[in-house]
């Protein structure tokens, strides 16, 4: 037995390893942004004189793919370059927070925090514990992009082990169980809108819950956890073991000894901090709080919800700036700005990066050349008339490859949802249940694809301990745990649906 598993042990990491070498002889990951922008361009002229009879549900009218290489589109395209880079959202998300990271991160108030959390948390419960972190971050946004990811790297090579496996267990938390959680977050709301305007196609008036799929979900948050941890560190971890640390770690603290300064620094910093999430708390839960929108506050329209990034901001800036100042780390307010700085030269090939991103994501998005993907996929799925358990394993798939070229969680569903919801209550699906096998099918891929925007990022977050890290080495890391999800997460719905038991919170409708 332990033969038969040595063999399939090998011969899992002979396939990632051809998956890595193959996909880090692709071009930079800039460059082929910047090659899919141009296919694209090619593509839209093919096809924009082809009429298609995808309906888009958005507007009712059919679908038609737009020129880009015309001459009113590429002059389009010079004048909104600038407008289009800077409005790119995962940019604005990345640098402001890290502006205030960088601060508590060269002040020593994040090492500091690290060596006494260490000290408190056993080694074998290490990695669930990060893909815990990162599935609770989902409810602060894009939160665990720039801040749980590049910790779990750092908390990992303290803790001895490699640390690429600590960003790969963060990642599948963050990305890959994008729909688990125990928390209801602002996309809770934001796929019920397209969930609920879909159903009304079939029943006029019907009201689905914001919660719909939260008892789900917060049972998915167990199984994404398991399963992470699992490949973690039986697959992933025993895997890089012959991957060399060759990066930059000179800046990484040594972990075993905490001085009675920092202990005494970090109380304070933390103790302000505290008191500052407690004001935060009050001024939300008061009543006609400012932070929130019709009562809510986790509506995307919240103020709440708008200033996550900001907050994250202040949240490590204010403590950071403290504990620097009260440990003798910083002795001026110049040593505060030069650690932004700093902060800012580590994202320098990430802006590189997001403005050839910012670019493609915008040209595809024009063409329509997605729309006209996700709207054919859906319409073939639909013609093949299956049953409903296979039906409901095809839009999890289906879903699952749309997203390989649509990274927008909602603009997907936007396309989807008209499509599935009302097929699918004819069939005595409820949109509950349609919605679930959306989110799972979209989160399961999210970490394999270079076109997710915060893709590159990870790549940069890796090549700060393994220099050469690429693409392939990227996706042959969190491949393992894409398949786990997609296949394991699919049957894991189908037997919480087979047993009856309640996605979420009812709905004003019955069906099965």
């Amino acid at each position: 037995m332990n033969n038969d598993n040595a063999q399939q042990t090998g011969a899992i990491a002979r396939f990632l390893n051809g998956i890595e070498r193959v996909g880090n002889k692709l071009p930079d990951p800039a460059i082929i942004f910047l090659f899919a922008m141009i296919t694209i361009w090619i593509l839209s002229w093919l096809f924009s004189g082809v009429d298609f009879s995808a309906i888009d549900p958005r507007t009712g009218d059919p679908i038609v793919v737009k020129n880009l290489l015309t001459g009113d589109s590429l002059a389009n395209f010079l004048s909104t370059m600038v407008t289009t880079f800077t409005g790119f959202a995962p940019l604005g998300v990345v640098l402001v927070a890290m502006l205030g990271v960088g601060v508590a991160e060269h002040s020593g108030y994040i090492n500091t925090g690290i060596k006494l959390m260490l000290k408190r948390t056993p080694k074998a419960l290490l990695t669930p514990m990060i893909i815990l972190v990162g599935i609770v971050s989902h409810t602060a946004t894009d939160a665990g992009y720039v801040l749980v990811i590049p910790l779990a790297g750092v908390i990992f090579y303290a803790m001895g082990r490699h640390p690429l496996a600590g960003i790969a267990a963060a990642f599948a938390g963050v990305s890959g169980g994008f729909s688990a959680n125990f928390i209801p977050s602002g996309i809770d709301p934001l796929l019920q809108s397209f969930t609920q305007s879909s159903a009304q196609i079939i029943e006029e008036g019907m009201q689905v819950n914001p919660l719909n799929n939260y008892f789900f979900t917060s049972v998915s948050s167990i199984f994404i956890i398991l399963v992470g941890w699992y490949i973690t560190d039986k697959i992933i971890e025993p895997r890089l073991q012959r991957t060399k640390v060759d990066g930059d770690t000179e800046d990484l603290p040594e972990f075993d000894i905490v001085t009675k300064e920092e202990k005494r620094s970090f109380l304070i910093a933390t103790t302000v901090m505290i008191a500052g999430l407690g004001l935060l708390a009050w001024a939300s839960l008061i009543e006609d709080s400012p932070l929130s929108h019709n009562g809510s506050l986790t509506n995307f329209a919240a103020p709440l919800m708008k200033s996550i990034v900001p907050l994250i901001f202040l949240l490590f800036w204010i403590p950071g700036a403290i504990y620097g100042f009260a440990s003798g780390t910083f002795k001026k307010s110049k040593d505060m700005i030069d650690a932004m700085t700093k902060a800012m030269e580590g994202m320098a090939y990430y802006v590189v990066m997001a403005f050839f991103c910012a670019l493609f994501i915008s040209a595809f998005a024009q063409s329509n050349l997605g729309a006209l993907l996700a709207i054919e996929g859906a319409q073939v799925l639909k013609a093949m008339s299956l049953p409903s358990g296979v039906t409901i394993v095809g839009i999890i798939l289906l879903t699952g490859f749309v997203n390989l070229f649509v990274g927008s969680s909602s603009a997907k569903w936007a396309l989807l949802a008209p499509i599935f919801v009302p097929m699918l209550m004819q069939l005595g699906i409820s949109p509950d249940l349609t919605q679930a096998a959306y989110r799972v099918g979209d989160s399961s891929s999210n970490i394999i694809t270079p076109l997710m925007p915060y893709f590159p990022l990870v790549v940069v977050y890796c090549q700060k301990y393994v220099k050469d890290t690429g693409i392939g080495t990227l996706i042959a890391m969190m491949l393992p745990f894409s398949i786990a999800f997609l296949i394991g997460w699919s049957l894991f719905l189908l037997a919480y649906w087979g047993l009856g038991m309640p996605l979420g919170i009812q709905s004003s409708y019955t069906f099965g």
